[in-house]
């Protein structure tokens, strides 16, 4: 049985899923973190939450268009398009940063979260035309994995180079400002460049499995007015298996969100722990679990 690092684009793909997820992250632990130095309590619980929103709710809304996209087109030049829209948002990132603007960096979080929407059909679609029926278990594996320990990795290195970078600057009510912050921190914005430049990069190496099906045409009334989606959710509802999967997923990735908004604020003002490596790695360590997980199903 061939194994799949012997599968010719096989670890390229999985470095560009590795760096895909690494980008994402890397943005959100900053303004995470940067919450976390500025405000506390119920304010930093809210901000938190927005940004958890922010990042899924291009999920929800876009999951019509975006699997358009990944059929129509080849799954591997939707890679590279989208690698090249990291690229563009990470540019934008970087000058927010420099120049101190919170709210628009803030915000910005929504855009690289759309762009990780559009990409992430085609991503999971391109293992089954890289691997094959055979390997697609083994291959979702992998890529659950690599996800994970991309997430772990990219929580740490980016809390610790946040903490290497940040100075207090504090303001009238003894909290540091976060226009401040982020001019602090700003060099991490050159380090998402260089990243997505990497992965956009290693994405046009990906080999071809599959044609697009140009047949294909959405119909842009029709998913305005939720026809699309009422259709899919009677699709999902006629399989007991995949409804009580996704039902399953969504209580799990719910609790998840509620701890990752509330942790911090209680391990600050309970705990008095205002080291975001500290934190941010206390609530990674839940990813190990995941990686093991994955392995063994």
């Amino acid at each position: 049985m061939q194994q799949l690092t012997a599968i010719r684009g096989f670890l390229l793909y999985i470095l560009v899923v590795f760096l895909n997820a690494f980008v994402d992250l890397g943005h959100k632990i900053v303004i995470q973190n940067t919450i976390f130095k500025t405000w506390d309590g119920q304010t930093q619980i809210v901000l938190t939450a927005i940004v958890n929103g922010l990042i899924l709710l291009p999920f929800i809304l876009l999951f019509t268009p975006s699997g358009f996209l990944s059929d129509r087109f080849p799954k591997q030049k939707v890679l590279r398009y989208g690698a090249l829209a990291a690229v563009a948002g990470t540019a934008l990132i970087t000058v927010c940063y420099l120049n101190g603007w919170f709210l628009a960096a803030f915000t910005l979080t929504l855009l690289l979260s759309i762009q990780s929407a559009v990409y992430s059909p085609a991503k999971y679609g391109y293992i089954r035309e890289l691997v094959g029926d055979e390997h697609l278990a083994e291959g979702n594996a992998w890529v659950q994995a690599v996800t994970i320990v991309s997430i772990l990795a990219g929580t740490f290195l980016f809390s610790v180079l946040f903490e290497r970078y940040f100075i207090d600057v504090a303001g009238p009510a003894g909290f540091a400002a976060a226009d401040e912050v982020l001019r602090e921190i700003a060099p991490l914005g050159f380090i998402l460049i260089g990243l997505s430049l990497l992965e956009w990069l290693l994405a046009m190496l990906l080999p071809q499995r599959q044609a697009g099906d140009h047949r294909k045409q959405i119909d842009l009334q029709g998913y305005l007015r939720g026809r699309y989606l009422r259709t899919n959710l009677r699709a999902i509802r006629s399989s007991r298996a995949i409804w009580l999967s996704i039902v399953g997923l969504a209580l799990f990735w719910a609790i998840s969100q509620v701890l990752l908004a509330a942790f911090p604020a209680y391990a600050k003002a309970t705990l008095a722990v205002t080291n975001t490596v500290l934190i941010q790695g206390l609530l990674a360590a839940s990813g190990v679990g995941i990686v093991f997980g994955s392995l063994l199903a």
